[in-house]
């Protein structure tokens, strides 16, 4: 389409919120973009509809078509509300509703309560911010049809975002997902019903949380060991975000007494002003963190994102450096944990299994299958981890987890969970501290039994209608054009997940790929072992390649520097 084509359209799209149905203050915003010389806004304003990715619904707060405001979450939520009436016609409806600490997040929480309880659906609306994985686990424990956490995770703080879920605390996934997303599509702004109905919200408060770090503790595996090193010197961090009371709160109701948290960043602030960006992956985020560390001489240090499902975690190498895991090496530890700690005491039944996303490292499979355990592949997102448990069964569900440090200890939530995590994570180091060894030791001793791993993820970000067909570009690229080796070694297996397709490239056989769905992912695995993998991000304007490379540790010669 021509550039022209796509403002005019764009603005024709714009005019239409100019109407009294909009607010005033939308109104105002809308014509101040119209009136403007630069098209740049009203192009990336309304351009397109925003639409459910892995993550669900997420963008830059404003008005438009392409933001996150109360009409984009009005319409998504009376689409939703329509779709679960349709789904349970003449029975009792619930949702349960979280948020956290954004800008206009407790807005959008209440909007979308609202508009449920407008809806004939009783809804379950926490007093505060909250993570997460307790929105997640309320769905279940209070017998809801669904769930949405207003957040954005760990975007800019420009971003905010609407994350649905359904009657078993995971997020949409097919068909629901699809539908879900064509209905929104039918949602005039006339027909979202905006009026609550006072009867029908009901607020959820500490008792609540209470209930869900009592199941929480249900995970932990070395309750003795803890008893031993309740000690233990714990640095915390929510990065300004939801998990400030219930992750020190979770520790000290596992039996930790030592727990040191950052006080500026204790402060909920949808600025984030401590941190470049409130992302436990971002090495800078843990700066204050691991300062204090060094200063008490801490054993552990540990950071959550703002809604409280990703968790970041520093400990210290032999040389008594603090270094941050990766979120492989995290899941490679807690798989690893699970899976030993359940065979010592005797509760391995035969049915066990794990779960991993494609692009997360293949050593957390070796160590499932070498302990006689099977390790599902599934695609990027909790929602598909979910998926396998709703498909397996919750019995032999020993934990799951995804490279962009994610962890889901417990069936009882159906998203990451750095709540239990953070918990499980203390519960770990106390163990190995109890055998007279530290973390970053039990890391090695399982890169020397199972095999060395190295992990790496890069992204290239591209912004707006120009930097969605640029990465739509490279990604025909290498689907079309796909090189022939790659670091001086061939390309053995190429992976299309968009038509669930796995071609030998050197003998030209193809076979499909058994998932629930297609994907707009790539993935090449070399003959030396290495696995390269490519998608566009369902939550960003990014493009992710995600590199792994494996060895014997007889091959690694710094192991130090290698991590």
């Amino acid at each position: 389409m021509e550039n022209q084509d796509i403002i005019q359209q764009a603005r024709e799209k714009a005019k239409t919120w100019l109407s009294k149905a909009y607010d005033e203050a939308t109104r105002t915003e809308v014509l101040r973009m119209l009136d403007s010389d630069d098209s740049t806004e009203i192009i990336n304003s309304f351009y397109k509809d925003l639409e459910f990715g892995t993550g669900g619904l997420r963008g830059i707060m404003g008005a438009g078509t392409n933001r996150i405001n109360k009409y984009t979450v009005g319409a998504a939520t009376q689409g939703f509300a329509n779709y679960i009436n349709q789904m349970f016609p003449n029975e009792e409806k619930s949702v349960c509703i979280g948020y956290d600490c954004r800008h206009h997040s407790q807005e959008y929480a209440e909007t979308t309560a609202a508009i449920f309880s407008a809806n004939g659906i009783t809804a379950y609306l926490f007093e505060s911010l909250r993570p997460t994985p307790e929105m997640s686990f309320a769905i279940r424990e209070l017998g809801c049809k669904g769930g949405v956490i207003l957040t954005a995770s760990h975007n800019p703080k420009e971003y905010n975002g609407y994350k649905a879920y359904w009657n078993d605390g995971s997020q949409l996934v097919p068909p629901h997902d699809t539908n879900v997303i064509q209905g929104v599509k039918e949602v005039n702004v006339t027909d979202i019903k905006f009026e609550a109905v006072p009867e029908r919200i009901k607020m959820l408060g500490e008792e609540f949380d209470q209930k869900f770090l009592d199941t929480v503790k249900t995970v932990s595996l070395s309750p003795d060991a803890i008893k031993n090193q309740h000690d233990l010197k714990i640095v915390f961090t929510p990065l300004h975000g939801t998990t400030y009371k219930l992750v020190p709160d979770s520790l000290r109701h596992w039996g930790f007494t030592n727990i040191t948290t950052i006080p500026e960043q204790m402060e909920t602030d949808g600025d984030f002003p401590t941190v470049a960006s409130a992302n436990p992956e971002e090495p800078e985020a843990f700066k204050m963190a691991l300062d204090k560390a060094r200063e008490i001489d801490a054993d552990l240090a540990m950071a959550c994102d703002p809604d409280g499902d990703r968790i970041g975690i520093a400990v210290k190498n032999d040389k008594g450096e603090w270094v941050l895991l990766n979120g492989n090496q995290a899941n490679i530890i807690f798989t690893w944990y699970s899976i030993q700690r359940r065979k010592e005491l005797g509760l391995i039944e035969g049915n066990e299994y794990t779960i991993k996303t494609i692009v997360t490292t293949e050593l957390i499979k070796e160590i499932a299958e070498q302990n006689n355990m099977h390790c599902y592949d599934v695609y990027t997102g909790f929602k598909w981890i979910a998926d396998t448990i709703r498909k397996e069964g919750p019995d032999g569900y020993i934990g799951a987890g995804e490279e962009s440090f994610g962890f889901m200890p417990g069936a009882f939530t159906r998203d990451k969970d750095a709540v239990s995590a953070s918990s499980m994570m203390a519960e770990i180091a106390a163990w190995a501290k109890d055998n007279g060894k530290t973390l970053f030791e039990i890391l090695k001793s399982i890169y020397v039994e199972y095999g060395f791993s190295q992990e790496k993820m890069v992204y290239i970000v591209r912004e707006g209608l120009s930097g969605s067909q640029e990465i739509k570009e490279m990604m025909n690229k290498l689907r079309h054009n796909t090189p022939i080796s790659i670091n001086g070694s061939a390309i053995l297996i190429k992976k299309d997940y968009e038509n669930l397709t796995e071609t030998n490239l050197k003998s030209g056989d193809s076979k499909n790929m058994d998932f629930p769905t297609t994907s707009d992912v790539l993935q090449f695995i070399l003959e030396d072992g290495c696995k390269i993998s490519v998608r566009p991000s369902g939550t960003e304007p990014k493009i992710k390649f995600y590199f792994e490379a494996r060895a014997n540790m007889d091959t690694v010669h710094d192991f130090d520097k290698a991590t």
